[in-house]
């Protein structure tokens, strides 16, 4: 076997047993070549050395969570988030949402008022969105870890050359997905989407600084399940979240 071939196979083996046991096969097929380059190595190795003196989140099981729930070959729609929340048990590895028992925070609030006024669904009791994750949409954080109370203290690590990387494989390799870009650093991944073959959704963020700007009343989700309709595709049951 040659050097390189050792090589790969160790890091392969490495990134499989200290950042996450559990990477769904489809997703780790499509993006193997991503988890051999040495900018992966180096957020394994940050990830490692930034646990030694703080806590970090998601979970180290949970940091992959998106891409379990939705395999490659499930996703329907895609929403950006930047990074994960940074308090305690609040990030589980799918953006904008929170585990059952942890308080919504206010962007997810305004998600469930405009899911209101949009389709008449009432928000739910808590505010865990595996039930979306798991008809298909996929919930990808554009930064997939971050440091306890520290907001972004894990950008320009590699994660966001990762998670293009997972963008650019959908709009390349999938048809009639629908992306929902919400906010300035969400609509920057435009440049990374095929608008000739996928349904791209622009608003404000649902942040409470900017929902009145363009969020409330933009409809995304009843006009995702329009276009999946349109295209013979099941559409998302936006109230099944149990």
């Amino acid at each position: 076997m040659k050097k390189e071939d050792i090589f790969s196979l160790n890091l392969h083996k490495l990134i499989i047993m200290e950042i996450n046991p559990h990477i769904e096969s489809s997703w780790l097929e499509v993006l193997k070549d991503e988890f051999q380059q040495p900018y992966f190595l180096e957020i394994k190795k940050f990830l490692l050395e930034d646990k030694k003196k703080y806590r970090v989140f998601p979970p180290g099981q949970l940091i992959f969570n998106a891409f379990n729930l939705t395999p490659f070959d499930k996703v329907k729609i895609v929403i950006i988030g930047q990074d994960p929340y940074h308090g305690y048990g609040q990030a589980h590895g799918l953006c904008f949402s929170v585990p059952k028992g942890v308080v919504k925070p206010p962007s997810l609030q305004n998600i469930f008022k405009e899911l209101k006024e949009d389709l008449n669904i009432n928000p739910p009791e808590h505010g865990d969105l595996t039930g979306w994750a798991k008809q298909g949409v996929f919930l990808l954080n554009a930064i997939l870890t971050v440091r306890e109370n520290t907001p972004e203290s894990h950008r320009n690590i590699g994660w966001e050359k990762f998670t293009n990387a997972a963008i650019e494989n959908l709009s390349d390799k999938k048809e009639h997905l629908v992306f929902m870009l919400w906010g300035s650093y969400a609509q920057e991944k435009e440049k990374l989407i095929d608008n000739t073959k996928h349904l791209i959704l622009k608003a404000a963020h649902p942040s409470p600084f900017s929902a009145n700007k363009g969020f409330f009343g933009c409809h995304h989700f009843s006009k995702a399940n329009q276009y999946l309709i349109a295209n013979n595709i099941d559409p998302i049951k936006w109230e099944d979240l149990n």
